[in-house]
């Protein structure tokens, strides 16, 4: 890769390392004649934990393996890539990634993957609804979910890593908010056509979803494959009408703060 014309180099380092990794270290290569140089160096800010620098030769901070004995790894990674620093400093501690976690992707993605799945098995016996009959909003709520994958899509390859999750995570609120003005729990009881299609559109945009949040989300984004079928390419695509929809199971646990809090005192 060092030699490749079609190789990128993307280096990730503290804004403590930009002169070495953007002024001498490209010097040295352009020295050996032939190598690379960088494509990118996305310089992060300062991780601090609990006010201070963040440090593994101290021991401040949070070691990986002692956080994935306190959170799932895909909720660990989303708490962490959501507080990348990637414009100003950013302040961890355990009982912000907890936060994170129960409010941000318990609340808004977990939750609506689980009551979206749950309805369908509901009032669709587990079959992926008809997709006609859209109605404007049915229609808009997919567009901005197609403009979303867009728009992450260029930011990862810019490496705003944090801004692309932002994007995903803003998709997902836009479904629930879709559910919470159609209704379909009530739909379902008054005017079933329509229950559906609302259903349908909503599956159709959790579809799009994943894919945003694939990145980010690997082992949970596998057990969504299992219910709703393989991501295979970077947009959204609809599924067969009729086809069988898993069962859902919860993809996240909710962080219990006071046990967490509790665990840590006791440390």
């Amino acid at each position: 890769w060092w030699e490749g014309d079609d190789a990128r180099s993307v280096y990730f380092i503290g804004k403590d390392n930009i002169p070495f990794h953007t002024i001498i270290w490209p010097g040295m290569l352009l020295g050996y004649g032939g190598l690379n140089l960088p494509t990118d160096v996305p310089a992060n800010q300062y991780v601090t934990f609990k006010g201070g620098k963040a440090s593994a030769s101290r021991g401040v901070g949070l070691t990986i393996g002692a956080g994935l004995e306190m959170f799932q790894a895909d909720a660990l990674r989303y708490a962490l890539a959501a507080s990348l620093p990637e414009q100003s400093d950013t302040d961890l501690s355990v009982e912000e990634i907890g936060r994170r976690i129960n409010d941000e992707l318990v609340a808004t993605w977990g939750n609506l993957v689980n009551r979206v799945l749950s309805m369908v098995h509901r009032t669709c016996d587990g079959a992926v609804p008809a997709a006609g009959g859209r109605a404007p909003e049915d229609l808009a709520l997919l567009e901005a979910v197609d403009a979303a994958l867009v728009t992450a899509g260029s930011q990862i390859h810019r490496v705003e890593l944090r801004a692309a999750l932002r994007t995903g995570m803003g998709a997902a609120a836009a479904v629930n908010a879709y559910l919470n003005a159609t209704e379909p729990w009530k739909l379902a009881k008054v005017d079933p056509e329509r229950a559906n299609v609302v259903l349908g559109t909503a599956l159709a945009a959790v579809v799009g979803v994943r894919v945003a949040l694939a990145p980010y989300l690997p082992f949970s984004t596998s057990t969504l494959d299992d219910v709703l079928g393989p991501v295979d390419s970077w947009e959204r695509r609809e599924l067969s009408p009729g086809s069988p929809i898993g069962k859902p199971t919860p993809l996240f646990a909710k962080v219990d703060l006071d046990v967490l809090l509790s665990d840590q005192v006791d440390g």
